[in-house]
């Protein structure tokens, strides 16, 4: 090929750069006045990420745009890049988000506790066992097809889903050989705590709920608290911002501004009063240091975040 001959290749192959420079978009900047939270449904469906969300709103002038979904989905949503934040209840799933680089200034804010709930007949006989002493207890019945006996999970990869399925490994089974297509007594509705709830409901069947979302449902339910005591039903809250070093466009600084403002006095006395007037008892209890550093919370709820990097 003589050098004249590469006069045209030399063109082709600028113009081709050209369009590909052209066809990929650059990185959209983060929009400064909009808040982007992923946050899971046992928050929302209790009513408090309304409140906390038309609060923020007021006291910042950001427009804070919530997506309810499971812990899990959550988390793949901000690996996506497409919020900003996470408010998720899964220490296990928090920590590998952690480790993967996605997530950074994690601050504990609240927590509750799991209940297994149930039918008042409880066909099962397990009222006031220990979580593992229960699962095991139902899952024998439902294997045997015991009349009656049922379990509804959500099986969405949420902080609840995720609590299940370690209370059901240290109960001895192993979750997708043992218990996922095991029969008609377990069924998963790949929904949120609060249909999940519904279709236990329906189904007069036990279930692994939130305490805050039963209470919020339980004047439309007919199911009761069997088992609300061991350490497996501590369910904890954290905010995560999304690392912009690892997915940029975020809107760090905002992210980090609200971690703040909900790791605040006034805005963790406000979560410790919610649902008292209504429920008779608070459906979140707020975290404070010490007891937020020492078992069995591990983790960290005072101190503030840098709220420009």
């Amino acid at each position: 090929m003589t050098p004249r001959s590469w006069v045209p290749l030399v063109g082709i192959m600028v113009v081709l750069l050209a369009a590909c420079a052209v066809a990929v978009p650059a990185q959209e900047a983060a929009n400064p006045g909009v808040l982007r939270i992923a946050t899971t449904t046992s928050l929302y469906d209790t009513g408090l990420l309304d409140q906390l969300e038309m609060m923020y709103e007021n006291a910042s002038g950001v427009d804070v745009q919530i997506t309810a979904q499971g812990t899990g989905q959550s988390l793949d949503t901000a690996r996506r890049g497409d919020v900003d934040m996470v408010l998720v209840h899964s220490p296990a799933l928090e920590q590998q988000f952690i480790d993967e680089g996605y997530g950074i200034n994690q601050r504990c804010f609240a927590y509750n506790n799991f209940l297994i709930v149930g039918p008042e007949a409880d066909p099962a006989g397990i009222k006031n066992m220990t979580p593992e002493e229960a699962f095991k207890t139902i899952y024998i019945a439902g294997t045997k097809n015991t009349p009656g006996v049922f379990f509804v999970s959500r099986g969405d990869d949420s902080g609840t889903h995720n609590r299940e399925q370690q209370i059901w490994k240290t109960a001895g089974y192993n979750y997708t050989e043992d218990i996922q297509d095991s029969g008609a007594w377990y069924l998963e509705t790949g929904s949120g705590m609060g249909e999940t709830l519904t279709v236990a409901n329906q189904k007069n069947a036990y279930t692994l709920s939130d305490i805050g979302t039963f209470l919020a449902f339980e004047k439309q339910l007919n199911l009761v608290p069997l088992v609300t005591e061991g350490d497996q039903l501590l369910n904890r809250y954290s905010a995560i911002a999304v690392n912009p070093e690892k997915v940029p466009g975020v809107n760090i600084n905002e992210a980090n501004n609200f971690t703040n403002w909900i790791t605040s006095n006034d805005t963790k006395e406000f979560i410790g009063n919610f649902g008292v007037e209504e429920f008779g008892q608070p459906l979140f209890v707020p975290l404070y240091a010490p007891e937020c550093t020492e078992p069995p919370f591990n983790c960290t709820c005072a101190e503030p975040v840098n709220a420009t990097a």
